[in-house]
């Protein structure tokens, strides 16, 4: 499979097809899985993205940007080799990239999720012989609850400190993880209001026909205001920050899937933590491996040689995949955690 996909210092690349995907370095020609920036790179000469998150990309890479938009499913053809994009589930527009050349089938997943979002089209699994998976959160101690029981607790909590006469500050990355909180607000508890970053990258989710609840900028808000009762949404940078403390008196919470480790809450200096990520869990991470029945196994980003060493004991072709971006590191407390014996895994 050398031929079709190869680990270089640029990436990954597929030399028949000369491409690179998720280039961290610019090069003439990349197929992009998604827009948050450890995987959306400006300089690069071409870029091939999916349709429906084209917005957010010419946010990130700009208007002058050369984009090629692709549905869903549909197949374009370099050098012989066939290149589809199709649901990963993350954010909005985010892609698996499925290659295929003389009977070989390829997919690279880039970040995904196989839990329900409203805000994005769901994972969609596919078969081949050679499977590259993320393992962000690749312990057996990440295991989400499900999103709905995620919004009712935030709903709740914005609706006793509005009873308390506070302002609620829920911060959360700005692409993806905002709106998909913000569709499951419930904004007949009080009005809603989002930091710059969040609202330019919501009025994209907007433009591309993504439903969500009325919102105003917090830019329209004078300092000394008091916003008792509303909701904001921010991105975590903003914590702490003056234009945080511009609101009066607030209660803070983050909501992310690290949120599942006891004292992360305390050490990020919240008041509260929900659950909730835009990243596959342990069981979607194996079940989704498990669907592409893939011979050979890459696993980059997170817990990767956890994954890979229980691959392996399963008798799979599985072997790590160094990236330059790994994103937010994991808590150190769980290295005791990443060599949980693998009697104590779910099965994949």
């Amino acid at each position: 499979m050398a031929d079709l996909l190869l680990a270089s210092e640029a990436g990954l690349y597929c030399p028949v097809g000369d491409f690179y995907i998720d280039p961290w370095l610019p090069v003439e020609r990349a197929v992009l899985t998604h827009a948050h920036s450890d995987h959306c790179r400006p300089g690069c000469g071409s870029y091939l993205v999916a349709r429906p998150g084209l917005a957010v990309f010419r946010t990130r890479l700009g208007q002058a940007a050369d984009l090629q938009a692709l549905e869903y499913g549909q197949v374009v053809e370099r050098h012989g080799v066939r290149i589809s994009l199709h649901p990963a589930g993350h954010i909005l527009g985010s892609a698996q990239v499925r290659l295929e050349h003389r009977g070989q089938v390829v997919v690279v997943s880039g970040d995904y999720k196989r839990g329900a979002d409203r805000t994005c089209a769901p994972f969609e699994p596919l078969r081949c012989h050679h499977f590259v998976s993320e393992s962000t959160f690749g312990l057996p101690i990440y295991q989400w609850p499900e999103q709905e029981i995620t919004f009712e607790q935030i709903n709740n909590w914005w609706r006793e400190s509005r009873s308390a006469g506070k302002v609620c500050l829920l911060f959360a990355y700005a692409l993806g993880k905002a709106q998909r909180l913000l569709a499951g607000l419930d904004p007949s508890i009080g009005p809603i209001y989002l930091h710059g970053a969040v609202h330019r990258l919501t009025e994209d989710y907007r433009a591309s026909g993504v439903p969500l609840p009325p919102t105003q900028p917090a830019s329209v808000v004078a300092k000394g205001t008091r916003l008792a009762g509303a909701m904001v949404l921010a991105p975590p940078s903003a914590h702490g920050s003056a234009w945080a403390r511009k609101f009066g008196p607030a209660t803070t919470a983050l909501a992310s899937g690290w949120m599942t480790i006891r004292g992360t809450r305390r050490r990020k200096a919240v008041d509260r933590g929900f659950v909730l990520s835009d990243h596959a869990d342990w069981p979607g991470l194996l079940q989704a491996i498990r669907a592409t029945q893939a011979e050979r196994i890459w696993v980059t980003h997170g817990y990767v040689h956890v994954m890979v060493r229980y691959l392996q004991s399963l008798g799979l072709q599985a072997q790590a995949i160094a990236t330059r971006f790994e994103g937010e590191r994991p808590d150190e407390e769980l290295l005791e955690a990443a060599n949980a014996a693998p009697n104590e895994e779910p099965t994949l």
